[in-house]
């Protein structure tokens, strides 16, 4: 059942569907029969290649020989080309990444992971392509692979011979040529002597985590379609990243960004699992190379080798004094990033600075490290990194709470952050309601009612936990802005909606602002010939972001439409008022019509005006001793989450019985769409705690399907959900709004184990919480 929670959004509904209405997204209907046009509908034509990949057999080797003669003979291939072709052709640009420019998109010279695409095919259609991918035989001198963190800490082999950081993070620049290891990057943070406050403590408790690696599994598979067109670059692809991907593409081949266009239709679903360099580097190699249209598109046995979350092991401890107050936290957080760096460099900087936690501190040391290992590439997944961190700081302080003998939650509440208070990585909390957050879901659960009696089969719990996590930050967001003659706008930005309703709720925006009805606002899908720059579609940052760019460009479409009508009325623009009839003077009885103000202006009834804006935040490095900085980022997420579970001894099985979920998004434009992302990252987070998982049998992913890679479904889902508001106003976001889509996923894993702790005594600190799981853990209890 789901539970509307309570929230502050307030508003008397009106017609305009503006900021703080629950409007259903534009597409919902397109989206749920299968109507809304994606990458993949797109008509391949009888001159398209289309493009499979041979993928390697070892995790980590030097190719020898590569034997294409069988595939090159099947009839309808067009062509074969190796890693090698393509960098005789494009030299050291074939390397690409966000962070390191480590990553070919066929190897050159060497393997570095079970899957890792060496040879494609190019032919007459994708069945052709694949039987000839399978022809392909590659010859291997094997190489000592690094498995995990532990050989990759230890045992002196090297996934790379030296680093080699890319130009779009300046930052990153002083790895440049480092030689002779796998930590990729390591950020530190000090606070006071945390090492001493452990010793002199009067209680300490110890953990070693684990969060396993997992899959994205979007509905939609990533699919790249690129020609050439008089010289220029076309490409359609399902990227949440255009402006990124054409920066990428133009650098590859070489090219201005003026003969670079990236385009993009309504995304099924991502997650993180579509940004960043992923088909697009090799459809633009091969379309550039054969001046030919190709079309890749993944299995989705293909796509567990694009890229996956971070498997993190943290090693932690959390101190109080006599007193019950923490003073010493310490971290050693090693994110396992897989062969190539993608963005883990700074998804280990951006969770290390808040795995101390949303709560008071007096000594804190992290240490965070990002480590190369022969498996998949790890990238951006929901929540960037930050699950992991919460992961290890809401079992630490639980476990704390529960030796000193206090309320997990009462506890929490005391330590918990408030409004203007310094976190561990010095910068200050702003509109991130804690307090609020944990108040709330406490309350959904009816925290301070007593669990059912256990039996003999089942035992009941409860658990809570919090989460804090920093928008990216800088990010760039533009906007552009085109009134037409009749009333209706339409907007141009490079965000891509991908089912998160990022287009409704600007077009929003864009409404309570021009007092429009919004459903009259089109939005314009992400095209680098036509939309501005936008750094990426991810992180939660859109609503904050692009949504300031886009009020920034209706607040300034509202000054020249009252400054049309001051001209044509002869009056002063300071007495002049737009609302929803149109735009209304004290001396005139009547409003004037935007559609006449606009026809007086232009003289023409299709004319338009138009108007941008750019919105870019900002933030201070991190100090390269302490790790502190005075603005690590733009702003915060704040969440909490309550659980009451009911276990089954004999199997293990743990089944939902109320999960509460509370985020603090500033001001909700959408109150529905807000609660359907909380709902949402809920039921993605209740997976990752209690099954999902990639499993490595020395190097080799034996669980690449969907027959053997388990998710929730329908009969997971907890018997109640309540999802619930919490609006603690942004000074800076647009109508003080903020992102949610991360928000609540953060804390899920935790509070599910924190409710098992309670429930069956046993604390588990190892990722997903199985069936087989739990039964061994109460068999170990028993035996004790």
């Amino acid at each position: 059942m789901l539970e509307i929670g309570e929230n502050t959004s307030g508003g008397t509904p009106t017609d305009l569907f503006g900021v703080g209405e629950s409007r259903p997204r534009f597409d919902a209907q397109g989206r749920v029969r299968g109507t809304i046009f994606h990458v993949g509908d797109e008509q391949a034509g009888n001159d398209t290649a289309h493009v499979a990949v041979h993928r390697s057999t070892q995790p980590h080797a030097t190719i020898v020989t590569i034997d294409t003669t069988e595939a090159e003979a099947l009839e309808g291939v067009y062509a074969v080309v190796t890693g090698d072709d393509l960098y005789k052709e494009y030299g050291q640009r074939f390397f690409t990444g966000p962070a390191f420019a480590d990553q070919p998109s066929l190897a050159v010279g060497k393997v570095r992971y079970v899957g890792e695409p060496v040879a494609a095919v190019l032919a007459v259609d994708s069945a052709t392509a694949r039987a000839a991918a399978d022809l392909i035989y590659v010859d291997y001198e094997e190489l000592e692979p690094v498995y995990d963190i532990n050989d990759a800490l230890t045992s002196g082999h090297h996934v790379h011979d030296e680093l080699l950081p890319s130009a779009v993070f300046a930052d990153l620049a002083h790895l440049t040529g480092v030689r002779g290891t796998n930590v990729v990057y390591e950020y530190n943070q000090i606070v006071g002597d945390a090492a001493a406050a452990t010793h002199a403590a009067a209680h300490t408790v110890h953990a070693e985590m684990w969060a396993p690696p997992t899959h994205h599994v979007p509905i939609e598979l990533p699919v790249t379609i690129a020609w050439v067109d008089g010289g220029r670059l076309e490409m359609m692809s399902t990227t949440q990243t255009p402006s990124y991907v054409r920066q990428a593409v133009a650098g590859l081949l070489d090219l201005p960004l003026s003969r670079v266009r990236i385009m993009t239709r309504a995304l099924g679903g991502s997650f993180g699992s579509k940004m960043y360099d992923r088909l697009e580097p090799l459809a633009a190699a091969l379309a550039w190379k054969f001046q030919r249209k190709v079309r890749i598109m993944a299995t989705r046995e293909d796509a567990f080798f694009l890229t996956a979350r971070h498997g993190a092991e943290v090693t932690g401890s959390l101190s109080a004094d006599a007193a019950g107050n923490l003073v010493a936290s310490t971290s050693d957080l090693r994110y396992d990033t897989g062969a190539y760096a993608d963005v883990g460099p700074r998804i280990t900087g951006k969770s290390g600075m808040v795995i101390p936690g949303p709560y008071r501190i007096q000594n804190v040391q992290v240490r965070s490290r990002c480590v190369y290992t022969n498996k998949p590439s790890a990238g951006p997944f929901r929540g960037f990194g930050v699950p992991q961190a919460t992961w290890a700081h809401e079992t630490l302080i639980d476990e704390l709470a529960l030796e000193l003998g206090e309320d997990p939650y009462a506890f929490r509440r005391r330590h918990l952050l408030r409004e203007g208070d310094v976190a561990s990585m010095g910068t200050a909390m702003h509109s991130a309601d804690f307090i609020a957050c944990i108040d709330a879901v406490a309350k959904a659960v009816d925290w301070d009612a007593p669990s059912k009696e256990p039996d003999e089969r089942f035992r009941y719990g409860k658990g809570i936990a919090v989460g804090l996590k920093a928008v990216l930050t800088p990010t760039v967001a533009n906007a552009t802005l085109q009134l037409n003659q009749d009333g209706s706008a339409t907007l141009l930005i490079s965000t891509v909606d991908m089912g998160q309703g990022s287009d409704t709720i600007m077009g929003q925006i864009v409404g309570e602002v021009l007092s429009i009805d919004s459903t009259k606002v089109h939005v314009v899908r992400a095209d680098t010939d036509a939309t501005p720059y936008d750094t990426i579609t991810a992180g939660s940052r859109t609503t904050y972001h692009t949504g300031n760019a886009v009020r920034l460009a209706a607040e300034r479409m509202r000054d020249r439409l009252l400054g049309f009508a001051a001209e044509q009325l002869a009056v002063a623009i300071e007495g002049l008022e737009l609302g929803s009839a149109g735009i209304s003077h004290p001396l005139r009885e009547l409003p004037v019509r935007l559609e006449d103000v606009m026809l007086a202006k232009f003289g023409a009834s299709g004319a338009t005006t138009t108007t941008e804006a750019n919105f870019t935040s900002w933030w201070k490095p991190f100090d390269k001793t302490s790790g502190l900085s005075e603005k690590a980022t733009e702003h915060w997420f704040a969440g909490a989450v309550a659980v009451r579970i009911k276990v089954d001894i004999k199997t293990g099985r743990i089944h939902t019985e109320h999960l509460a979920v509370a985020g603090d998004v500033g001001k909700a434009i959408n109150p529905m769409l807000v609660e359907q992302q909380l709902v949402g990252a809920a039921i993605m987070g209740l997976g990752h705690a209690l099954f999902d998982q990639l499993v490595f049998d020395q190097g080799q992913m034996i669980n690449a399907t969907l027959l053997d890679y388990q998710l929730p479904s329908i009969a997971d889902v907890p018997d109640k959900i309540t999802p619930i508001i919490i609006e603690s106003a942004h000074d800076d976001g647009p109508f003080g709004a903020k992102g949610v889509g991360e928000t609540g996923i953060l804390a899920i894993a935790p509070a599910f184990a924190n409710a098992l702790r309670d429930a069956c005594g046993v604390r588990i600190t190892r990722l997903p919480l199985t069936p087989e799981s739990v039964v061994a853990a109460l068999e170990l209890e028993n035996d004790a």
